[in-house]
């Protein structure tokens, strides 16, 4: 038979695209040879990653039995900061709100985000730049972010809040500093962050007062003092070398251990960095909780999963592989109508459409979670955005629970990796659990 034709009536065979060399790659060459730097862009990875996706949850039958939905409990409460903190957590579910700047997001973004946290009893995170008074009303739980670039950095603040998150690294980009481009610091941004309005912000990649682990252990001795020993001191990483990295953090002294897999989301980085720095959220996490048991620390400093996280079936798996919690960020923006289908030609104009926006660091959301333009972030409804993420934080609390009574767990933290089977040998290798309808896990 003869080959088959791109072009049948010419008899031209089909083009051959290079795997190498595809369309995007062609394309992002051009673009960097005609601007001379580097591609910004916000959200998270768009290749595909291994992911909780390629595991599954082993229901109960006969040598399991399953909790009944209706009739057994199976609770969801966390604590966290049990270690040294007077005061620890009390979340009444293992989700929480990731840090998120005000200044990536609006005001009205984060007063919807807090509200809508606090409304399913958990805690929502500053990011960058400082405490919003918006943002500390509208947040029962609020953590509050020291990170690089001490941008808004005040102790009377620390007080106020109910816990202390020391960032280190993001899982967007691991050994790299956050960016605020100029379109977003407005006066009010400028002022909370001591610096110019209208210029591009670059943070530090690590913070001025210490280089290494002996440092760590300082400046939590210092946020301790500050706070009279009452909040819990979180460490955030980024995954690059999560092993080394958690145990470093338990041995100077962190409460909880907040671990940010290469999934995770941003407001502006370079491209570079989101694509092919750090390492995916499942590998991050099963080193950091062999870190732990090593240690003899497992679930007493608690551990925080950030990256990719989705739906009660992710929340279920992250926990089963030993975390004590998740963190989500893009998700609760997407709860808040990010890429939602609404004022398409503001996202045309972006050179986009719904469903493939990620262009948070332009200023120009046309949703209004990610900007500073008083007409854009009117179109963000804070009562309307607080009960979608209430909804959202309720649905996955209950996908959460649904799963972990069907392995016959009357609490979700009792989840275990007897529970899970992976799809994969990839994530079998990478989760540390065996590959479906076998025992084996590779590389052991």
């Amino acid at each position: 038979m003869p080959p088959p034709t791109d072009d049948p009536e010419n008899g031209r065979p089909p083009l051959r695209r290079s795997a190498a060399f595809s369309p995007e790659v062609i394309a992002e060459i051009q673009r960097a040879a005609d601007q001379g730097i580097y591609d910004i862009r916000g959200f998270g990875t768009l290749r595909k990653l291994p992911s909780f996706d390629d595991l599954v949850l082993l229901g109960a039958s006969i040598s399991r039995y399953p909790l009944e939905g209706y009739r057994e409990r199976c609770a969801t409460n966390v604590t966290l900061g049990t270690r040294f903190a007077k005061k620890p957590l009390e979340l009444k579910i293992p989700i929480t709100i990731a840090g998120m700047s005000f200044g990536a997001l609006s005001a009205s973004a984060k007063r919807a985000l807090g509200q809508g946290a606090s409304a399913a009893g958990t805690s929502t995170t500053t990011g960058d730049g400082g405490m919003s008074e918006e943002e500390r009303q509208a947040s029962s739980t609020l953590v509050y972010q020291v990170l690089p670039s001490r941008y808004g950095q005040d102790p009377a603040h620390m007080r106020r809040c109910e816990a202390i998150e020391i960032v280190v690294g993001q899982g967007a980009k691991p050994g790299g500093g956050g960016m605020l481009l100029g379109q977003k610091i407005t006066e009010r941004i400028a002022e909370m962050r001591t610096l110019p309005a209208g210029i591009d912000q670059r943070s530090a990649c690590r913070h001025p007062d210490w280089t290494g682990p002996d440092d760590l252990e300082i400046k939590i001795r210092e946020l301790r003092e500050i706070t009279d020993w009452e909040k819990p001191i979180y460490v955030k990483v980024g995954s690059a070398r999560p092993k080394y990295d958690v145990a470093l953090a338990v041995k100077a002294g962190a409460d909880v251990v907040v671990l940010d897999g290469m999934q995770g989301g941003t407001g502006a980085t370079q491209d570079v960095f989101i694509e092919h720095a750090g390492i995916p959220t499942l590998p991050a996490l099963r080193q950091a909780v062999e870190a732990l048991q090593e240690l003899g620390m497992h679930r007493k400093v608690q551990l925080v999963i950030s990256g990719g996280i989705r739906s009660g079936a992710d929340v279920a798996k992250a926990l089963a592989m030993g975390a004590d919690a998740v963190s989500i960020g893009t998700a609760a923006l997407i709860a808040l109508n990010c890429n939602r289908p609404l004022h398409v030609d503001d996202y045309r104009a972006l050179g986009t459409e719904p469903g493939a926006c990620h262009h948070c660091h332009t200023g120009r959301c046309p949703v209004g979670i990610t900007t500073q333009d008083p007409a854009l972030e009117a179109r963000l409804d804070v009562a309307e955005g607080a009960r979608r993420v209430r909804n959202y934080l309720t649905t996955l609390t209950l996908e959460t629970q649904t799963l972990a009574r069907a392995c016959g767990k009357s609490h979700v933290l009792n989840l275990e990796p007897e529970d899970l089977a992976a799809l994969t040998v990839e994530a079998a290798a990478m989760a540390g659990v065996p590959l479906a309808g076998t025992d084996w896990i590779p590389g052991r």
